[in-house]
């Protein structure tokens, strides 16, 4: 045993006790700070070198860094700290206290992926710290569920971590070793106001946006027919309009009208070159029209991930699970690891399903052999051969 860290009960029900929720809306938003205190003190019992990294122009938002062992390449177990917002009413159980219940654990972030945390230390706890020959490193992020403020300010510092990683994201305990991209996109039409019983006296942004919806959805089309990856279960990017928003009133010739898409980028697919086509359909409408435009990020954009099928990691994590590994379409900090020069598999016991969901929950079976596969692993990745 390499420590004295609490029971991986205990563990779990001081991780869900310890409110984390990020959002992009202020009221919403919590410093995660208390839980990477947690994390770091049962690192540093456990014997592991550990960093605590401020996110630069995020006050109240750290990265974690424990370390065991020391040389070149070794294994990374990354997760994120923060949880979604959530509504205490329609929970059947208290989100902030863990339940044990139906054979389940619940509470919020048991399955995404707060757990994660936990087992990777209670796995750990097999094995002595003279035994490590590459190191093993917990990696805990901030923010992943706002806008991956912790995972871009790595990429940012350039700092190298291991050679292999493991994101335990909920995935079934069937790894993942690529996922699209997420693009969100503001388009704006300005054009001028005035008097609508004579469209002489303005010019109608609404009207505008109708031709750039025609244009984006012709554009759609082109995507969907140039652009197929076949690991996916849709393998074509998409495209969706989802939400329009343009004057005042009926009876004023609208001047402002502004439509938010959603684009699901495909590996191999840059955010920056669809930005730039995107930009130019809208504006040649704008030229035909008259019309001031613009198109903007909602947020920035989340990079597809892709981590080669030969990679040592995705085959190690194939042989353990006796699953290939697949294609998802929701968005994770993969892209990042990969960008720190790390292949990356996420890996995890929960369900995406049960993520962001009222009585999330960890079915108490998923958890033995989530610690098997992890013992597996660091024996792999971070002892002798």
């Amino acid at each position: 045993m390499i420590s004295q860290t609490p029971s991986l009960r205990q563990m779990l029900a001081d991780l869900i006790g310890t409110l984390s929720v990020s959002s992009v809306t202020p009221a919403f938003d919590h410093s995660n700070r208390p839980l990477i205190d947690l994390l770091a003190g049962w690192l540093e019992s456990a014997g592991f070198r550990v960093e605590i990294l401020p996110v630069p122009g995020h006050a109240g938002k750290f990265n974690l860094l424990g370390t065991l062992g020391s040389g070149p390449g070794g294994l990374v177990l990354s997760g994120h700290t923060d949880t979604v917002p959530f509504d205490a009413p329609l929970w059947n159980h208290d989100p902030l206290r863990l339940t044990e219940a139906d054979g389940r654990y619940y509470g919020l972030g048991i399955a995404d992926m707060k757990s994660f945390f936990a087992l990777a230390l209670e796995a750990a706890r097999a094995f002595e710290a003279r035994d490590f020959d590459r190191p093993l490193m917990i990696l805990a992020t901030a923010d992943e569920e706002s806008a991956m403020y912790g995972a871009r300010a790595l990429v940012a510092a350039g700092r190298p971590l291991g050679r292999h990683a493991v994101i335990g994201e909920p995935t079934g305990l069937r790894p993942v070793r690529l996922h699209k991209g997420v693009m969100g996109e503001s388009v704006r039409l300005i054009g001028r106001s005035g008097h609508a019983s004579d469209p002489s006296l303005g010019n109608n942004a609404l009207e505008g946006m109708h031709e750039v919806m025609t244009a984006l959805l012709a554009w759609r089309d082109d995507l969907q027919r140039t652009h197929r990856h076949p690991a996916f279960r849709i393998p074509y990017p998409t495209l969706n309009l989802g939400h329009i928003h343009g004057g005042d009133n009926p009876n004023r010739i609208c001047g402002d009208c502004e439509l938010h898409l959603d684009l699901r980028v495909l590996p191999g697919l840059d955010p920056a070159d669809l930005r730039a086509e995107l930009s130019q359909r809208v504006a040649e409408v704008g030229a035909r029209r008259g019309l001031q435009w613009s198109v903007s990020p909602l947020f920035e954009s989340i990079p597809p991930a892709e981590t080669p099928a030969d990679a040592e990691i995705v085959r190690a994590c194939e042989t353990l699970t006796g699953h290939q590994a697949e294609a998802v379409n929701f968005g994770t900090e993969a892209p990042f690891l990969n960008q720190l020069g790390m292949d990356t598999v996420i890996l995890g016991p929960g369900d995406i399903a049960q993520a962001h969901q009222p009585d999330e929950f960890l079915a108490l079976d998923r958890i033995p052999p989530t610690l098997d596969l992890l013992r597996a692993l660091i024996r792999q990745f971070c002892l002798p051969s």
